[in-house]
């Protein structure tokens, strides 16, 4: 049973800091329904969203061509789970369901992504490149020198991609996934079909970042700003959020790198930008559109303009081993933050298929 002692210990906090964090937590585990193999997954300390606000620390660590910052929580020698944000976001988008992973004796890894936050290249001569390989190298590499076997992945968005491609390409290195959105690996030959109006309409910065109109547009810290938060009230349209979660998200986005690494990564996306020769072997097997065998659950969230019909269909084959799909009813695009109980729930479950 988790008590006040046991909870700040696995969060590395101070007994005020853990009282803090406890105040939006309520309820003990109790046994769930998600049983596999004859055990039973614990049920997740239930949180409110936005109970917290921010991280107690955080590290920086060089792995590959970067400095890579990250929120570190639970316990250093508990099963790792490494969480991954998407666009337009940042680390905070698991700012609830960090605390209640580490409650359950996790050790959480949330990274920036490159462009985001404090992390950053170690070379100014290094590319910006976004293409979507580069960034699943770069977990990769931050799992190499944190000494990381394996571990359970979970992400929306980019950070969806970005598990979804590990482990397919590495699946030694991932225990289990949590993928929102489902399969989210991009096909560059495909992507340059039409897809439905409906569609096309919510990819509507994806094509202004196209021009050079978008690309000023992400340098100019005004219109950056605006923009981004124009996207937060669009996708999730349900989400009561205020200002201040807003900003503290949006500080990520001074990285000196951000609008380079926005801009490439769609315009790669589009196949108007190219890759790096370096990578094309990776992106040869992606294209191929490979498929992911390792235990996984795929979360769907009602009022996300990006979710795909037919509750998970349409990407059901690509998932071989154990799997289960969640469609979130009354949730929009930032699920781990706008549903951070259910996000965490997902972990725990897939941890123990």
């Amino acid at each position: 049973m988790i008590n006040r002692r046991t909870f700040s210990k696995a969060l590395g906090l101070g007994t005020g800091a853990a009282a803090a964090s406890l105040a939006g937590l309520q309820g003990l585990p109790t046994a769930s329904a998600a049983t596999q193999n004859g055990t039973t997954a614990p049920t997740a300390l239930t949180v409110t969203p936005g109970a917290h606000t921010s991280f107690a620390t955080l590290k920086q660590i060089k792995a590959g061509p970067l400095d890579i910052g990250y929120a570190e929580l639970g316990p250093a020698h508990g099963p790792v789970v490494i969480c991954l944000h998407g666009w337009p976001y940042d680390i905070h988008s698991f700012v609830d369901v960090a605390p209640l992973l580490a409650a359950e004796g996790y050790r959480v890894i949330v990274p920036y992504l490159r462009g985001h936050g404090t992390t950053r290249f170690l070379s100014s001569r290094t590319f910006r490149n976004a293409q979507q390989s580069a960034i699943a190298l770069d977990i990769i590499a931050l799992m190499d020198v944190l000494k990381i076997e394996k571990a359970v992945l979970a992400g929306f968005d980019w950070g969806s991609r970005t598990a979804d491609i590990i482990a397919a390409l590495w699946p030694e290195r991932v225990k289990a996934l949590v993928s929102v959105s489902g399969y989210l690996i991009t096909n560059l030959e495909a992507n340059k079909q039409p897809l439905p109006p409906k569609a096309e309409y919510a990819w509507w910065y994806q094509y202004y970042f196209a021009t050079e109109r978008g690309r000023l547009a992400m340098e100019d810290k005004t219109k950056r700003h605006d923009l981004t938060r124009l996207v937060w009230d669009t996708v999730s349209p349900t989400w009561d959020f205020d200002d201040a979660t807003f900003e503290r998200t949006a500080a990520a986005f001074e990285n000196p790198d951000y609008a380079d690494i926005v801009i490439h990564n769609y315009r790669w996306r589009l196949s108007l930008a190219d890759g790096e020769r370096r990578y094309d072997r990776f992106e040869k097997q992606l294209a191929a559109r490979p498929v992911i065998a390792v235990p996984a659950i795929t979360l769907d969230a009602e009022h996300d303009p990006f979710t795909a019909p037919g509750d998970g269909s349409s990407y059901r084959d690509r998932f071989t081993g154990k799997y289960d799909h969640r469609t979130l009813k009354g949730t929009g695009h930032n699920v781990p933050q706008e549903a951070p109980t259910a996000f965490a729930q997902a972990v725990i479950d897939v941890d123990h298929f």
